[in-house]
């Protein structure tokens, strides 16, 4: 079912779909599903109401063995690398209407995972989906090498290449899009990969792969293992025959993909991890009523749980309480808790107990540190057996604070007053983090001024969490180093080889 039949259905036809649903739930190596060797098994939970969804097969580092060995025969093969740029993008297309076509399923598959609405997984996750596959494949055939100027006697050129076998390590948070921001652009380079999904959500990712299979990708060419970071994401990092691992999640597990690289075979490691991005609101703030409705978007979409959520709210003094006053007008209605399935439900619950616990965590340290809670910090009331935690708003806050410098990834916003334009950098410059920060103000200097100083990947003037695929989404410091989305993004799983060719022998 297509996003425009799908966007037509109820809560009760999403139930009645959920009660039809076999999700695949075996690992997918060269273009089968097989069962772990070990026969190793894990549950995944909907977050929801506790339930298991099913019972996933779990990959050892046997299984990681075989499907590294199946995606380095495709490689080797030139099945996929060296299939004509034409007809690879072709395949890509394909898998692209295959995507759109079964979009409900995939839909409702993250839904039941990770808690996400369903109205966001139609509205806002799909759709960037299929646009990154598209744009992916559009760029297949526009990268080039370059001929430089040399003596007459001489040619050299400089030829673009896949690395070979890619192993992709995507997060809980956005299941789909995420593995499809790595997978896309791998494949479009040409390579082979491997990706491991979070265990919390993998149910997607594995009918991802199957639809590449059915768009005409050859076997081997894309494999999905199912399994712990711990042990199969460890594995896949360790492993000498993977060029390359793309990798989102925790910048604690990022510094051990570092290592693991390092003990291995020095291959090439792309992070995206945490943030805790700004949104700085100065005193001439055009439209403070659409600044603040960006405020609240940027913080509880998606429950929070966003790699570049504007947690720290940087609020000119000046305009304090106006701002204040607004965004808790604004939030009184715009996110509720409750049931995923609800296409009215505009938030759902946390990705799992654990989840729910460390955002509670943080919410009393912030009292206890004498943070002044204005609304939320609590559990949703009817909605006690899920993982869910009300919107919630702290003032009173200033930088030092645990809510101000650790990543919650809940719907936890901050409120951080400044006096001045020097005052507003600073608190924003001093975190370990630099994914993203948002600027508000009417004057250009100053605005001018905040993009140069700012630390971090990505910066919106006026707006925030916009864009589209020419966007380089990737950060600062501790944020990483990635850069996903755009068509450097494909150009990272390549590598140049220089070729110097002596067409005329010098005389004498």
């Amino acid at each position: 079912m297509n996003l425009a039949a799908a966007r037509a259905l109820t809560r009760e036809d999403w139930q009645a779909m959920t009660a039809r649903l076999r999700p695949e739930t075996r690992l997918l190596i060269d273009g089968a599903f097989v069962e772990s060797i070990a026969g190793g098994e894990f549950e995944t939970v909907n977050p929801a109401d506790g339930s298991v969804l099913a019972t996933v097969s779990c990959a050892t580092g046997a299984d990681v063995d075989r499907a590294v060995a199946s995606a380095r025969r495709a490689f080797r093969s030139g099945c996929w690398a060296r299939l004509p740029p034409r007809r690879r993008m072709e395949i890509l297309y394909r898998w692209c209407e295959l995507i759109a076509a079964q979009a409900a399923d995939l839909a409702l598959l993250d839904t039941l995972d990770m808690g996400k609405p369903i109205a966001d997984a139609l509205n806002v996750d799909l759709p960037a989906v299929i646009d990154t596959v598209r744009f992916m494949a559009e760029c297949v055939d526009k990268v080039e090498g370059a001929v430089t100027s040399t003596a007459a006697d001489v040619m050299h050129f400089v030829l673009r290449e896949p690395l070979g076998v890619v192993a992709a390590i995507s997060p809980w948070n956005y299941p789909l899009l995420m593995a499809a921001w790595k997978v896309a652009p791998a494949l479009a380079a040409g390579n082979a990969v491997v990706l491991k999904p979070a265990e919390q959500s993998p149910l997607s990712a594995l009918q991802l792969a199957r639809l590449f299979l059915e768009a005409g990708g050859p076997p081997g060419v894309f494999n999905v293992v199912n399994g712990p970071g711990e042990v199969t994401g460890r594995a896949l990092a360790l492993h000498p025959e993977v060029a390359k691992v793309s990798f989102t999640g925790s910048t604690a597990v990022g510094k051990l993909m570092l290592q693991y690289a390092g003990l291995s075979n020095m291959k090439r490691v792309a992070l995206e991890c945490g943030g805790k991005s700004p949104q700085i609101f100065m005193a001439d703030t055009p439209d403070l009523d659409r600044a603040v409705t960006a405020a609240c978007n940027g913080i509880f979409a998606n429950m929070g749980e966003v790699c570049n959520a504007g947690s720290r709210l940087l609020v000119d003094r000046r305009i304090h309480e106006q701002f204040v006053d607004r965004f808790i007008a604004a939030s009184e209605h715009a996110y509720r808790p409750g049931d995923p399935l609800d296409p009215a439900t505009s938030m759902g619950p946390l990705i799992d107990r654990e989840a729910q616990r460390r955002v509670l965590g943080f919410i009393e340290t912030a009292r206890h540190q004498g943070a002044r809670l204005r609304f939320g910090g609590d559990v949703p009331s009817g909605l006690e057996g899920g993982a869910y935690v009300n919107p919630t708003l702290f003032t009173g806050v200033n930088n030092g604070m645990t809510i101000a410098r650790e990543e919650i990834f809940g719907p936890v916003a901050c409120v951080i007053p400044f006096e001045d334009l020097d005052a507003a950098i600073g608190i924003a410059n001093d975190t370990i983090y630099g994914l993203a920060a948002g600027i508000w103000t009417r004057d250009l200097a100053a605005a001018h001024r905040l993009i140069r100083e700012i630390e971090a990947g990505v910066l919106w003037v006026n707006c925030f969490d916009e864009g589209d695929m020419t966007q380089p989404f990737g950060g600062y410091k501790q944020s990483g180093n990635a850069r996903d989305k755009c068509f450097d993004s494909l150009l990272s799983y390549t590598q140049t080889k220089s070729a110097w060719l002596r067409i005329a022998q010098p005389s004498g």
